[in-house]
C-alpha cells in the first residue's frame, strides 16, 4: 500500500524504506509553537495530527487519493519541550542542558486513511553522557544538530553520547516503526 508522507525528513523517508513501505513525500509547513497550557505529549500529538491533516489537504488539492502519514518528534527535559535548534548557539545550549541527564523523546504519528484518523505515540528515555564544552563544540561544528529535535541525531555522530536508551530507537530517530506498521496494517484492513 502506497502512502503520502507529510514530511520532508530524510530520516523518516529512510525508515519507511527500511520496512518497504512505498511512499510519496509531500512536505507541509505548520506552526509548531507550543500552545499555552499544552503538555509536551499533547503538543507532539497535536503536531503529528496537524501535519497529517495538512498533508491530506495538499494531497486532495493535487488529486492524490492515498493514506497520509504525519509525524512529529520532540525532546522533553524537566517538562520543557526542546524542538529543533534555531542556530549553533541554540544547539550548544540544548546539548549543555542534556549533558549528563536523562530525557524523554516523544514521537507521535497520525495516519489519515479515508475518513478514519488514527494516532500512536512512542515515548523513550535516553540517558546522555556528560559532555565537556570541547565535545559539544566539535559536534555543533559538524552541522548535524541544526535539523534535529534536541539538537542531536541518535543515528549520527551523537550516538557516542548515548549511555542508554529505554524505548524505540526508530522512535528517537523520528518514526517509530512498530507503531507505524500497526497503523498501516489497520488502514490496509479497512481498505480491503
Amino acid at each position: 500500500m502506497k502512502i503520502i508522507l507529510a514530511s520532508a525528513s530524510p530520516r523518516r523517508a529512510e525508515l519507511l524504506r527500511q520496512i518497504a513501505v512505498p511512499f510519496q513525500q509531500l512536505p507541509v509547513d505548520i506552526d509548531e509553537a507550543l500552545k499555552s497550557g499544552e503538555t509536551p505529549v499533547e503538543h507532539v500529538v497535536r503536531l503529528a495530527r496537524e501535519k497529517a491533516q495538512a498533508g491530506a489537504e495538499l494531497a486532495q488539492q493535487q488529486n492524490i487519493h492515498l493514506p497520509v502519514l504525519g509525524a512529529d518528534t520532540i525532546i522533553e527535559l524537566d517538562a520543557e519541550v526542546m524542538g529543533k535548534p534555531l542556530n549553533d548557539e541554540h544547539a550548544r545550549a540544548m546539548l549543555q542542558k542534556l549533558s549528563g541527564k536523562t530525557h524523554h523523546v516523544h514521537t507521535a504519528i497520525c495516519l489519515i486513511c479515508g475518513e478514519m484518523q488514527t494516532s500512536a505515540l512512542s515515548s523513550s528515555r535516553v540517558e546522555f553522557a556528560q559532555l565537556d564544552p570541547a565535545r559539544i563544540e566539535h559536534y555543533v561544528a559538524s552541522g548535524e544538530p541544526l535539523d534535529k529535535a534536541g539538537g542531536y541525531a541518535i543515528q549520527g555522530a551523537a550516538a557516542q553520547f548515548i549511555k542508554a536508551l529505554h524505548g524505540s530507537y526508530s522512535g528517537v530517530m523520528g518514526l517509530p516503526l512498530y507503531e507505524t506498521a500497526e497503523l498501516l496494517k489497520s488502514c490496509e484492513a479497512r481498505r480491503s
